[in-house]
């Protein structure tokens, strides 16, 4: 659905400008939006889910410097074409695994693994590996890149459009 500014009232531009960055990491993230923004939780829930559903939105949470967290490697495995899914939901089982997809490559299964520490990582993939019975492709990250996506909308020029 194409969208245009005049779709989005006050609270929905205010939503979208203050929330690109700075997403509060506390027990109630919703509700300290809600105060910030003067109105309840439950309509800040709504307009999210509005403006994902309008694809304004793709992804709303908090982005974490990974580093600080612990560990974590960008790993690969070469599996049958045919047999793909079976090993996908194998690697969605083991713990810490994310942005696990498909690539068209002869490592056809990439994943981020996560643990607290080296040592619990290596565990876990060395684990996943002998579950899989296929040898497991790892990547370290030699050098970290910051790609900021937010930008500043220009609400009144767009209305002009």
């Amino acid at each position: 659905m194409h969208c245009q500014p005049q779709d989005f009232d006050m609270l929905d531009r205010r939503l979208i400008d203050c929330y690109q960055r700075d997403l509060p990491v506390c027990p109630q993230p919703f509700q300290a939006m809600a105060e910030r923004l003067g109105t309840s939780e439950a309509e800040v829930i709504a307009r999210l889910q509005r403006l994902q559903a309008l694809d304004v939105l793709s992804r709303v949470g908090p982005v974490f410097e990974h580093t600080l967290a612990g560990a974590s490697l960008l790993a690969a495995v070469a599996v049958p074409e045919e047999e793909r899914d079976a090993f996908a939901e194998l690697i969605n089982q083991a713990p810490g695994v994310n942005h696990n997809y498909a690539r068209e490559h002869h490592y056809n299964l990439w994943f981020v693994m996560t643990a607290p520490e080296e040592q619990c990582l290596d565990e876990r993939l060395n684990h996943l590996e002998t579950m899989l019975g296929r040898t497991i492709l790892r990547l370290p990250m030699l050098e970290s890149f910051h790609i900021d996506l937010a930008f500043t909308i220009p609400w009144a020029e767009l209305e002009r459009i």
